[in-house]
């Protein structure tokens, strides 16, 4: 049986400048809260050896 080809699409698009800012910020705010999660799970494990599992991370960033 035949193994059918699987073929990427690649997508473009071009915000309006509100668009852009808007993107712009949501971005910035992820980056934001993936930097203080990680920061939260690297101290835990660098000053206990403790394991931080995202339910935990959760809460602690939705606190």
């Amino acid at each position: 049986m035949a193994r059918a080809v699987k073929r990427p699409f690649r997508y473009r698009f071009y915000p309006t400048d509100g668009q852009a800012a808007e993107l712009a910020r949501t971005f910035g705010c992820v980056r934001l809260v993936y930097n203080m999660a990680l920061q939260a799970r690297t101290q835990a494990w660098t000053l206990r050896q403790e394991r931080v599992t995202y339910e935990a991370t959760s809460a602690m960033l939705t606190g």
